[in-house]
């Protein structure tokens, strides 16, 4: 018996320590895969002036009709500027700042513009289809007529946007804030629309909006009306 024993022990620590090489092993497999996800910022510092393709990457730039297509603009400061029917085309535009800018009739087809900041911008007739603007600030930005087939609109705050015949022809508006938005004759056939919030939005000839979405108790105005009676 003491035998088996002893001869046990060096297959037992054999195993213990082939279990510890493989948990290290996936320790450095899941350290890698975490680096992956990093915070989106950019890797080198910007030029000055930061110049692409004869178009200043600045705020109230003028650079219209210019070829930006698959630039790295990540973080850029456009504010106010002026690219109107610019080809910005799977352009990398996260985080970037495009407040007030004139973007009527870019390209912006693939476009990544997560957490990008569109308030009060002008896409009048903009290409967007497929572009990426989930979690984008667009209040107030004006959409008309734009194309955002297959866009991403994903948990975007786009209160009080205008997107009067805009195509958003399968979308992803899932846990979109368009309360105060204009969608007359707006297309949303076949986009998603899981906890979209369309409070007070204007649905005249929109083909695929949800025109019962405010039938019935309306929370927000019980719960007001119950605050009133209190006081």
């Amino acid at each position: 018996m003491l035998l088996q024993c002893s001869s046990a022990r060096p297959r037992t620590i054999s195993v213990l320590v082939r279990s510890a090489a493989a948990i290290a092993a996936l320790s450095v497999i899941a350290a890698g895969d975490a680096s992956a996800f990093k915070e989106i910022k950019n890797e080198e510092p910007r030029p000055d002036p930061w110049i692409v393709n004869d178009c200043t990457i600045a705020p109230k730039t003028m650079c219209r009709g210019v070829d930006l297509r698959h630039a790295d603009l990540r973080q850029a400061d456009l504010a106010g500027a002026d690219l109107s029917g610019a080809d910005l085309a799977r352009a990398d535009l996260r985080h970037a700042n495009l407040r007030g800018a004139n973007l009527s009739g870019a390209n912006l087809e693939g476009a990544r513009l997560t957490i990008a900041f569109l308030q009060g911008s002008n896409l009048n007739k903009a290409t967007l289809r497929g572009a990426d603007l989930s979690f984008a600030r667009l209040v107030g930005a004006d959409f008309t007529n734009a194309d955002l087939r297959a866009a991403n609109l994903e948990m975007a705050r786009a209160n009080k946007i205008n997107l009067e015949g805009a195509d958003l022809t399968n979308a992803d508006l899932q846990e979109a804030k368009l309360y105060n938005s204009n969608l007359a004759n707006a297309k949303l056939g076949g986009s998603k629309m899981r906890y979209t919030i369309f409070q007070d939005a204007v649905t005249d000839g929109c083909d695929g909006c949800p025109h019962d979405w405010q039938t019935g108790d309306k929370i927000w105005e019980s719960e007001a009306l119950a605050k009133t009676k209190r006081r």
